[in-house]
């Protein structure tokens, strides 16, 4: 396919998302929207951040970016803006919860291979223990 062919397809499918702004039945979408309980860390008009409901380590939150796009194959030049600032409340919130130092893992697991559960963009804050060196 013509490298054309490609964008177009990447903006439809941008342009779909927009318009779908949460799916109805995403679960964290459904967290977004209040209809499932959640003890939010962090909230503003971007972000949603909430502990992971199976830790992998004494600190584990998540953090969700409140409009739905399933994960980084759907993020588009557009979204840069909110993938650093996904980036920078995973510091912040390392920073709050005293493991800043020490170190933590930011994860983002993406699609069938990348063991990603919910298809909604997420990211993994990870720390409060040493973490096994071996990701996959």
């Amino acid at each position: 396919m013509p490298h054309g062919g490609a964008d177009l397809l990447l903006s439809e499918r941008l342009a779909a998302r927009r318009e779908m702004t949460m799916a109805d039945e995403c679960m964290f979408c459904r967290i977004v929207r209040k209809e499932v309980p959640s003890q939010p860390i962090y909230e503003d008009h971007d972000l949603l951040a909430v502990p992971d409901i199976q830790p992998a380590a004494p600190v584990h939150v998540l953090i969700i970016p409140k409009e739905h796009m399933v994960n980084l194959n759907d993020a588009g030049k557009n979204d840069v803006g909110i993938l650093g600032k996904m980036l920078r409340l995973s510091a912040k919130i390392a920073n709050e919860k005293g493991i800043a130092e020490s170190g933590y893992r930011v994860v983002i697991n993406n699609g069938a291979d990348g063991c990603q559960v919910i298809p909604h963009l997420h990211l993994h804050l990870i720390g409060g223990k040493q973490l096994q060196e071996r990701i996959g």
